[in-house]
């Protein structure tokens, strides 16, 4: 059997209200728009839930397709939908019928942000157990994996969390439909993230971690001896707890280290409330057309720097400059009008399908300019071993930058 499976997570939605929170006018519109594709109801079930802490509660609906089916969960309070469509391909191809459905269901939500999959299931040809899921790099060009089994699938109360586990990542944690973080494949990300600037500031001592629930970010974090505290801000609670249960191999249990606090709470609001100055601010977040979008801005990085130790430094990834260029300028001119020194650097992410931009933000480190011999004596003093990318040549070769990306910044 051979089938399309399509997957769609909107986001900052600005369509009629009604649609959310109505049962009645949500299923409206799904039998519409599925009658328009051409495809064929054979029943359908929708649900309202109540008003939550004074907020309207959602609706989910599913219509049964002879074809297979159309599922769809509404986030009135965030202006979100998750929504799904498969058909099988068994007799005639539907996938044109497909795409259609969701097409006509995204526009009529109007979101700002969107995240998009694509998963063919089964091949006549070569029959496997594998998923292949596809991961967007912009709206016209993706990438994927193929993953042996799903070992976990929960909605928690922010997102839906999957652990995947593939022959090339190992158990996989994927957050609303995006790949976060691999077993196998982390040190590219969190050790880039993580060592330029620590080793670039002479005395990190107490750290922030904004994100970063898996705990990869605080394990490296955690190499320095001169740290002292570290601690970690993640929304989610039920990240940390898979993390804790399922990816100890990326943690290796540092969510437990006694010089680590990890606090579950919202990251926006414990900079603007706390009382404490940190060496080293580390930005582990999703992607900016994720819930996460309103940390990437402006505002949110005047609040950042607050909170900086006099001589420290913000860490944050920007995106993939090749494919999302807008994103990197943007960010960059709004880092560069807080901060008198950005330093951006970038490395190709497996895991992420592009080579990768990041930066180190400052009013006085310059981690650019660290010599070889530096890193490495700095390395040496606080005993920092164990690492599978990062080492004294690379820090150098990481802000050498293409001339395409030296471009597009202010």
């Amino acid at each position: 059997m051979q089938g399309l499976h399509l997957t769609a997570d909107l986001y900052q939605c600005t369509g009629d209200t009604s649609i959310f929170v109505d049962e009645n006018a949500l299923a409206a519109l799904c039998r519409s728009e599925t009658e328009r594709s051409g495809l064929t109801i054979v029943g359908e079930k929708w649900v309202t839930f109540p008003e939550y802490q004074g907020e309207p509660g959602g609706v989910t609906g599913a219509i049964l397709l002879a074809e297979s089916h159309l599922a769809i969960h509404t986030w009135p309070e965030r202006g979100g939908v998750t929504l799904d469509v498969y058909v099988c391909n068994f007799t005639d191809d539907n996938s044109g019928k497909a795409q259609q459905l969701l097409d006509g269901i995204i526009a009529a939500f109007k979101p700002t942000q969107l995240q998009r999959n694509q998963l063919i299931r089964g091949d006549h040809d070569a029959p496997s157990e594998a998923e292949l899921l596809w991961e967007n790099l912009n709206p016209n060009s993706v990438y994927g994996f193929r993953f042996k089994r799903r070992l976990l699938s929960k909605q928690t109360k922010f997102q839906h969390l999957e652990l995947l586990e593939s022959e090339d990542m190992g158990v996989t944690l994927r957050l609303d439909g995006c790949l976060m973080t691999a077993e196998k494949e982390e040190f590219f990300y969190h050790e880039s993230l993580v060592h330029p600037a620590t080793v670039a500031h002479p005395n990190p001592r107490h750290a922030l971690i904004l994100g970063g629930g898996d705990g990869g970010a605080l394990e490296e974090l955690l190499k320095h001896s001169t740290i002292e505290s570290a601690t970690l801000v993640d929304l989610d609670e039920e990240v940390i707890a898979v993390a804790k249960a399922h990816l100890q191999a990326i943690n290796h249990g540092s969510l437990d280290n006694p010089r680590a606090r990890v606090l579950v709470g919202d990251g926006a609001q414990f900079v603007k409330q706390t009382q404490d100055k940190f060496d080293i601010v580390l930005l582990d977040l999703t992607d900016p057309e994720t819930p996460a979008g309103p940390l990437y801005t402006k505002a949110f990085f005047e609040d950042c720097r607050q909170v900086l130790a006099e001589g420290g430094a913000m860490v944050i990834h920007l995106g993939a400059p090749f494919y999302e260029p807008e994103q990197i300028t943007r960010l960059s001119t709004e880092l560069q009008s807080v901060f008198k020194h950005v330093s951006a650097y970038g490395l190709h992410i497996p895991l992420y399908g592009a080579y990768w931009a990041m930066a180190v933000v400052s009013d006085q480190l310059q981690p650019a300019q660290l010599s070889s011999a530096e890193v490495e004596k700095r390395l040496t003093e606080r005993g920092v071993d164990a690492l599978q990318y990062y080492n004294p040549a690379v820090h150098g070769a990481l802000f050498a930058l293409p001339t395409y990306y030296q471009k597009l910044l202010p």
